[in-house]
């Protein structure tokens, strides 16, 4: 008989053996958890798509900062969820509206053990649910929206975010937003840029989360899910206007774009692990097809290893719990 010279599975024999040559790992710090806050509401409100999550109150969402400081993550990204809507958006650009209001519960609460960061897009706030204002024909105008996001991203920053979430799409956001800040007296708030966001329907049970007003699609700022390179091309245009850190959303079905991005860029890359990708996990273990936390820290270490420096997920605190024993 002839016996392979080249035995792989030496390094794969034991536990100990497979933890020394592991080339890929997973930190707490790492790990950045989607927080929904929701105006009128005196207690958390379950969301049945997402099982186990919940549209908070701003008293309840300083029990979750708390619990995500001490398990090490390394941000909150918070979302509101407002009563009143109205074509515009107003409630987003206003001091008192539930994100801003959210923004500084979070920051007091936070301090500095942990990221304070926001999103800013228009959909939780207009009545219609798109990321922009709609002009007479009912298309996104994209001009008259990056005035609005301008604006939004002032109160934010003055709010206590230390990361703006540009998730909107809109071109030139990035660039808009930026002269905005600085002008503004905020030239160290942050900008996230949502560079490679596509139109997928993985976001159906965040939709859900914010109870979203969305009338039509958003395939006519959000890519293509057939297009990557367009997905490089948008992170480098983010990254010319001055975005500090890029994103790829959604995550395990854009690794390819994902790779192309952490290959490319300069800046750091995130990934967001989105609504529907949890969704999908929850209901497969609900059903006992998989073995849940397996497929839950399977899917977080594909998105590391795939090229991102961190990792927006709804799994932040369980996984940071698991990591740290």
């Amino acid at each position: 008989m002839t016996f392979p010279t080249t035995r792989l599975r030496r390094l794969r024999q034991s536990d100990a053996v497979r933890r020394q040559v592991r080339e890929t790992h997973v930190h707490p710090n790492e790990l950045v958890l989607p927080v929904f806050v929701r105006e009128g509401i005196d207690e958390p409100v379950a969301i049945t798509s997402l099982p186990g999550l919940y549209q908070h109150t701003l008293d309840s969402i300083r029990g979750v900062v708390t619990e995500a400081a001490e398990l090490g993550v390394g941000g909150i990204m918070l979302f509101g969820v407002p009563e009143q809507r109205d074509a515009e958006g107003s409630g987003a650009i206003d001091p008192e509206g539930i994100l801003n209001r959210a923004i500084r519960v979070v920051a007091e609460e936070a301090g500095d053990a942990i990221t304070v960061q926001a999103d800013l897009c228009l959909d939780e706030f207009t009545d219609h649910g798109h990321c922009g204002v709609l002009d007479s024909r009912g298309r996104v105008d994209n001009d008259r929206t990056l005035a609005i996001y301008n604006e939004m991203a002032v109160v934010q920053a003055a709010s206590g975010a230390e990361i703006i979430g540009m998730s909107g799409m809109m071109d030139g956001q990035i660039g808009a937003a930026r002269t905005a800040l600085d002008r503004a007296g905020h030239d160290d708030a942050i900008l996230l840029a949502y560079s490679a966001k596509y139109a997928s329907a993985l976001f159906g049970p965040f939709r859900e989360a914010v109870d979203s007003q969305l009338k039509g699609d958003r395939k006519t700022y959000q890519l293509d899910p057939a297009n990557r390179r367009e997905g490089m091309l948008e992170t480098l245009l983010d990254l010319e206007e001055g975005a500090d850190i890029v994103m790829v959303k959604p995550a395990t079905m854009y690794l390819d774009v994902l790779a192309d991005v952490a290959a490319e860029s300069t800046r750091p890359v995130w990934a967001y692990h989105v609504s529907g990708e949890y969704a999908m996990i929850e209901a497969a273990a609900a059903n006992g097809w998989i073995d849940r936390d397996r497929m839950v820290d399977e899917a977080i270490l594909s998105i590391k290893r795939a090229g991102a420096d961190a990792i927006l997920t709804y799994y932040a605190t369980e996984v940071a719990r698991r990591l740290r024993g």
